[in-house]
């Protein structure tokens, strides 16, 4: 459950991150007070033919306009000759580009979950889209439609939700940076690459405070399950403690056997568990759009730690109620 939980996060992050530096972007501009790890709030287009016009070294710049439809789910508005022109166009798979205002385009990844193919009708925002292109996956989102078309159902009219630029070289990154700070200072403005690290579960409001609580809990259904079954063992295994006590082993001696017992079955659990996630993994990044699970080594002590700790501690009162058993009412236990 832990590691599933923290690759489904990071995983998630880190795709949505590669998919940002798959603009081809130097940087990004971003409403003022705007939670750039969630695309929320908008602008005033009139900020793109600003940054055009009065920032210096600035070779092309494009907008954006996010939707969200729900969870990681949203469409994005683009101007797709200048989107193209900066992101060095999409790889078509299947179909072509906008023919329409009502055109849409999809990633390979939404096409392979929804089962989605070229002039498929998919109904989002009460409009009627036809799929006219699917492309190879890694360029910002999983669904485009024309930005003019986005505006008015979004009753986003005149507005945009990021401003992507690209330099005349990346020598001038700092100096632009600087300069866009300086003549917008309420606005969120970043790097490509500070972007990037922007995705991160600590980001995430509440996501790594949820992470703390579900090893807390992990810990704590451990301690359950392993008091359970061990103090159940313990009663199904009262004749043969007695056996041992009478060939004096020590109460020392027995809870030394049951907390052994207890470790390897843990340590069993926890390789198991590991073997789990590559199939949650597959399920996940199969059935599910918007998210992405990976493989989190560096997590494995950590998981295995909580494993040990929460079936130890559970293991402890049985085994000592094991150890404690009178030698001659265990052997008459029946």
């Amino acid at each position: 459950m832990v590691l599933t939980l923290v690759g489904l996060s990071r995983g998630t992050l880190q795709e949505m991150a590669n998919r940002s530096k798959g603009v081809g972007a130097d940087i990004i501009v971003r409403p003022p007070g705007s939670v750039a790890i969630s695309f929320s709030g908008n602008m005033s287009e009139g900020i793109l033919a600003f940054v055009r016009k009065e920032i210096p070294h600035v070779g092309m710049a494009t907008a954006t306009l996010v939707e969200p439809l729900g969870a990681f789910d949203s469409m994005t508005g683009i101007n797709l000759q200048e989107f193209s022109a900066l992101s060095g166009g999409f790889k078509y798979l299947a179909g072509g580009p906008f023919s329409g205002p009502d055109d849409m385009l999809v990633d390979e990844v939404y096409a392979r979950t929804h089962k989605t193919s070229v002039n498929d009708k998919i109904d989002l925002k009460g409009r009627e889209w036809r799929v006219s292109g699917i492309v190879e996956s890694g360029k910002l989102a999983r669904m485009f439609v024309p930005i003019d078309t986005l505006r008015p159902i979004s009753a986003n009219t005149g507005k945009i939700s990021s401003v992507y630029i690209k330099l005349d070289s990346p020598a001038n990154d700092q100096t632009t940076i600087n300069t866009l700070r300086e003549k917008l200072p309420r606005y969120e403005v970043y790097s490509i690459d500070q972007m990037m690290s922007l995705f991160a579960p600590e980001n995430v409001p509440l996501l790594a405070q949820f992470i703390k609580v579900v090893e807390g809990l992990g810990v704590f259904i451990g301690f359950l399950v392993v008091f359970l079954s061990m103090y159940t063992a313990v009663l199904e295994r009262t004749r043969e403690i007695g056996v041992l006590k009478a060939l004096g082993a020590s109460p020392g001696y027995i809870l030394n056997i049951l907390l052994r017992e207890t470790a390897v079955l843990s340590v069993v659990g926890t390789v198991i568990g590991i073997i789990f996630t590559y199939g949650s993994r597959w399920l996940i990044n199969t059935f599910v759009t918007s998210m992405t699970q990976v493989i989190v080594p560096d997590w494995w002590p950590i998981a295995a730690a909580i494993s040990l700790i929460g079936s130890l501690v559970g293991a402890l009162y049985p085994g000592l109620k094991a150890a404690q058993q009178d030698a001659i009412e265990a052997l008459a236990y029946d």
